[in-house]
C-alpha cells in the first residue's frame, strides 16, 4: 500500500535532565506541571542529542517499518538541517521527492528539556514548516491508498482544504492529526471538511477546543458514561466528557456530534489514560500499553499512523487502537520520537504476546 504524510519536519535538540537538577511545579487544581529553570545558572545535563523528527516525518517513519511505500511532503530550508532530514528519510527508504526546499526560512527545529516524569518541555521554531503552499501540492503526491496530514504550521494550514480536496479527487483514504491553533482559530472551516475526512484524530486538549462548536450544533450536556458494559471503573475523561469555551458536553453528544457531521472515525487519546474510537454506533476505549518511560514526544505521531495504517489494512478499530497503543508505548521508551518505532513483525510479535493486556471496553452511541 501506499501512503504521502503530509506536514512537520524538525531537527530535535533532546536535553535529560536529572530530576535532583531542575525544579517541577503542580498546580493541585489542574492537569498541568512546569519544570522551573534558575536564570542565569548553567544546568549540567545527563545527555544531549540531536534527532530528525516532526509530524510527518515521524508518521512517514512509522509507515515505513509498517510496510508501506511511503513518501514525505515536507517545506525544508536551504540549510544543514534540511540535508539532515533528507539523508534520514533515505535511509528509512522514504521518496523524498515531493519534500521542497525553500531559501525564505531555515529548515524547523525543536530543544526539548526533559526531566522527572520524562514529559518533555519543549521550544519551537516553525520556519520553513510554515511555508507551504498550493504549488507544493503536486498531484500524483495524492494517487495513493492513504494521505496522513499532521499539524500544519500558521500559514499553511490555509493549504488544508486543497490537501482535502486534492485527497478526495484522488479516491485516498484521508487520516487528519490537526494541531491546536488549527482547530482554535480554523474550527469553523474545518468542521465543514470532516465530510471528506476518514480519520479524525485530536488529544484531549484539541477536544476540548472544540467543544463550542459541538455545543453550538448540538447543544450542552448529553448522556454519561457512567458504567461500563463488562462491568470495571469508568475511565476518568468518560465520566468528565470535555470542557471548553465555558461550555460542557459528554463523550457520547462530542463523539456523535463529529460523526455526524460525516467523518468516518474520531479518535481522541488521553496520554497515559489511554484513548477513544467512535466510528458507526461504537465507541471504543483502549488503555495505554505501560512499560519504562523515556519519552513522550512521538508517541501521538505513532499512535495516529499505526490507527490509519492497520484501519487502512482492514482490521477492526478496536485492533487498531491496540496496535497504535503498543507502538505508541514502544516509542516511549526512547528520548527520541523514532527509534521505538516498529516494523511490522515485531508489532506482530508484540500484539500476539501483549495485546489481550489492553482490554478494550465499548460502548453503543
Amino acid at each position: 500500500m501506499k501512503v504521502t504524510t503530509i506536514g512537520g519536519a524538525m531537527i530535535d535538540s533532546i536535553a535529560i535532565v536529572a530530576s535532583e537538577r531542575i525544579e517541577r511545579m503542580g498546580l493541585r487544581n489542574a492537569d498541568t506541571s512546569y519544570l522551573l529553570l534558575e536564570e542565569g545558572k548553567k544546568t549540567e545535563a545527563e545527555t544531549i542529542s540531536t534527532h530528525v523528527g516532526g509530524g510527518a516525518v515521524n508518521a512517514a517513519v512509522c509507515f515505513a517499518r509498517l510496510g508501506f511505500d511511503t513518501s514525505a511532503l515536507v517545506k525544508l530550508g536551504q540549510d544543514q538541517r534540511a540535508d539532515q532530514v533528507l539523508t534520514r528519510l533515505a535511509a528509512e527508504k522514504i521518496s523524498t521527492r515531493f519534500a521542497a526546499r525553500d531559501a525564505r526560512q531555515p529548515t524547523g527545529a525543536s530543544v526539548l528539556i526533559s526531566s522527572h516524569d520524562r514529559n518533555a518541555a519543549v521550544f519551537t521554531f516553525r520556519g520553513a514548516n510554515t511555508l507551504l503552499e498550493p504549488d507544493d501540492l503536486k498531484d500524483d503526491a495524492f494517487g495513493v491508498d492513504l494521505v496522513n496530514v499532521s499539524g500544519l504550521s500558521n500559514n499553511s494550514a490555509a493549504c488544508f482544504p486543497s490537501i482535502v480536496r486534492k485527497a478526495k479527487a484522488a479516491k485516498a483514504r484521508l487520516s487528519v492529526n490537526p494541531g491546536i491553533r488549527q482547530l482554535s482559530l480554523q474550527s469553523n472551516d474545518f468542521l465543514r471538511l470532516l465530510d471528506d475526512i476518514d480519520i479524525l484524530s485530536i488529544n484531549r486538549t484539541e477536544a476540548d477546543a472544540l467543544v463550542a462548536q459541538v455545543v453550538a450544533k448540538a447543544g450542552e450536556g448529553g448522556p454519561k458514561l457512567d458504567a461500563v458494559p463488562s462491568g470495571g471503573e469508568v475511565p476518568a475523561l468518560a465520566k468528565r466528557g470535555f470542557h471548553g469555551g465555558g461550555f460542557d458536553v459528554s463523550m457520547t453528544r462530542f463523539f456523535a456530534t463529529l460523526l455526524g457531521y460525516g467523518v468516518k472515525h474520531v479518535i481522541v487519546t488521553d496520554g497515559g489514560r489511554g484513548a477513544y474510537a467512535a466510528s458507526g454506533r461504537a465507541l471504543v476505549h483502549c488503555p495505554a500499553s505501560s512499560g519504562p518511560v523515556a519519552g513522550t514526544a512521538g508517541a501521538g505521531d505513532a499512535f495516529v499512523a499505526t490507527f490509519a495504517a492497520f484501519i487502512t489494512k482492514g482490521v477492526t478499530p478496536g485492533e487498531a487502537l491496540q496496535r497504535a497503543a503498543l507502538n505508541a508505548g514502544s516509542v516511549i521508551e526512547h528520548p527520541d520520537t523514532q527509534s521505538g518505532l516498529l516494523t511490522a513483525d515485531a508489532l506482530d510479535e508484540r500484539h500476539a504476546r501483549l495485546g489481550r493486556s489492553l482490554a478494550l471496553t465499548t460502548w453503543r452511541l
